[in-house]
């Protein structure tokens, strides 16, 4: 039996095979709302983790933290424990006008401009989804009737560089949807590991607009970003449910 891991603190006694990957350790409370015969696992450093029931299947709830260093330590050290299907629910900025407050981006593959994923291979692999999981994150956002827009994140490593302005303009005019920190890493690593791997990001900052008084609004509960939390946790329910039926 795969021993305790170091830094998720969980052991394989869960019997998942499926993962939600949010960022904040508070997100959980919100997760946790959606499953049932909830069980509190760990919490040690970023790492929170809990296990719930959602229509018959067993899923692990694991936060990541900020950035995709600490989200490679989950995605190995779940992979370490038989965990084969995760799915990022997380947060970003948008890059073009059309995607607004509480919008979800379903990302299609993501611009690795981040350290985390060239630590494992050349920056010309590309960081890409699981298209059966893709695929049925669409279905299920589609069928809720949720605003969603399917195509590029950029993953980078941080937004209080001195030329973020610039750099935001030089990927928006390249059609670039929206920013993040983790993406790349969880499709780089997914996808070298053998797993199914996705990113559903919710936006709550609006296009131009600054990230940190953005990000304040949203951890303090502002509206339309609460309920694109909410959208993005069922979709990435009701994939796992699908897939786990289809395969």
């Amino acid at each position: 039996m795969p021993q305790l891991q170091p830094h998720i603190r969980l052991d394989s006694n869960h019997g998942a095979l499926c993962a939600l990957l949010p960022g904040d350790p508070a997100r959980l409370d919100r997760i946790k709302t959606f499953l049932t015969d909830v069980e509190a696992l760990a919490y040690n450093r970023e790492f929170r983790s809990l296990v719930g029931s959602y229509q018959g299947i067993r899923v692990l709830a694991v936060s990541t933290g900020i950035g995709g260093a600490s989200a490679g330590i989950a995605v190995e050290e779940l992979h370490n424990l038989g965990v084969q299907n995760m799915i990022r629910i997380g947060s970003c900025g948008a890059l073009q006008p059309q995607v607004k407050i509480g919008d979800l981006i379903l990302v299609s593959g993501a611009v690795r401009d981040d350290g985390a994923s060239k630590t494992y291979i050349e920056p010309i692999f590309p960081a890409v989804p699981d298209s059966e999981l893709l695929f049925a994150c669409v279905s299920a956002a589609k069928s809720h009737g949720y605003r969603y827009h399917t195509g590029i994140a950029r993953s980078h490593d941080s937004f209080y560089t001195d030329r973020e302005a610039e750099i935001d303009a030089y990927w928006s005019k390249r059609g670039v949807l929206g920013a993040d920190m983790e993406t790349a890493a969880l499709y780089t690593i997914g996808h070298l590991r053998g797993l199914r791997t996705m990113s559903i990001l919710n936006n709550v900052v609006a296009f131009e607009e600054d990230t940190a008084g953005a990000i304040g609004s949203y951890v303090d509960g502002e509206t339309a970003a609460m309920q694109g939390e909410e959208h993005e946790i069922i979709i990435a329910l009701d994939a796992l449910v699908q897939i786990l039926q289809t395969t």
